[in-house]
């Protein structure tokens, strides 16, 4: 008994003995239909330094890139050019006394192939990305000493409001969702799931997004929620004590649904 044909084999057979059911028009639908749509999108990534205490969340960063590239997305990353708030010693987790730039250490990630936030061009991309990390809360905006009272860097609250001006979307994860919930009042957010021990630092965040006249959505660190009317994806990533893998697979989600929307 022979085998059953390779799946390419059997397409080859079904076009020899159907040829005439495929016009050019119906090849370029089945072409759309195996080539992903997203190959094209255009993708600015903001960072903020470098290191989970006081700058990006390197796994966090890490994995947007992964998914962004699986998604045949372009990517250009961008920081702005300003001293962190302060700099940790991740061994010790201790301020250390000596003074580091965003943009110089988030070249860190970016293997040296980074741009000066202040040179985004909102009309050259079609979404953005903000991974987590305290550097979101301490460098990009001043949550992390202020909360809700807290003020957004001019820079990144441009590229914000240029973003939702257009209509293209915004994708954030882990503690990065309070920026909109700073910038877009009355928007929604998730940061995990309140009430939950596996999500410690959830409840007050979402309590204080909620005092902004925003609304928190629990979701679980796997994954997305999606504010279809203003464009936002938020995962709420490490503010989850989650395993990696699952981090890694919420914050999939954000970008598979950041690039449905582009």
């Amino acid at each position: 008994m022979s085998a059953p044909p390779l799946p390419w084999v059997s397409a080859m057979l079904l076009l020899r003995h159907c040829g005439s059911l495929f016009t050019p028009r119906t090849i370029a639908a089945l072409n759309r239909g195996f080539y992903s749509a997203d190959m094209s999108k255009r993708v600015a990534v903001v960072l903020a330094g470098c290191g989970v205490y006081d700058g990006s969340e390197i796994h966090e960063a890490s994995a947007v890139l992964v998914h962004l590239s699986r998604g045949g997305a372009s990517v250009n990353m961008f920081a702005p050019n300003i001293d962190q708030m302060h700099v940790i010693n991740h061994l010790k987790g201790e301020p250390s006394q000596e003074s580091r730039n965003v943009l110089v250490e988030s070249a860190r990630l970016a293997r040296g192939n980074i741009q000066d936030l202040s040179k985004l061009s909102v009309k050259d991309h079609d979404a953005i990305i903000f991974p987590g990390g305290f550097g979101a809360a301490k460098n990009l905006c001043t949550w992390a000493v202020q909360g809700k009272d807290c003020t957004v860097n001019p820079e990144v609250q441009a590229a914000l409001q240029a973003f939702h001006t257009e209509g293209k979307p915004i994708g954030l994860c882990c503690i990065s969702p309070v920026l909109a919930a700073k910038v877009f009042p009355g928007c929604e957010v998730t940061v995990g799931i309140e009430n939950s021990e596996k999500y410690p630092n959830t409840t007050g965040t979402a309590a204080a997004i909620n005092q902004l006249r925003c609304t928190h959505v629990s979701k679980s660190v796997s994954d997305s929620h999606v504010d279809e009317k203003n464009k936002l994806v938020t995962t709420c990533a490490f503010m989850c004590d989650a395993p990696i893998h699952e981090v890694f697979d919420g914050i999939g989600s954000m970008v598979e649904d950041v690039l449905k929307l582009a």
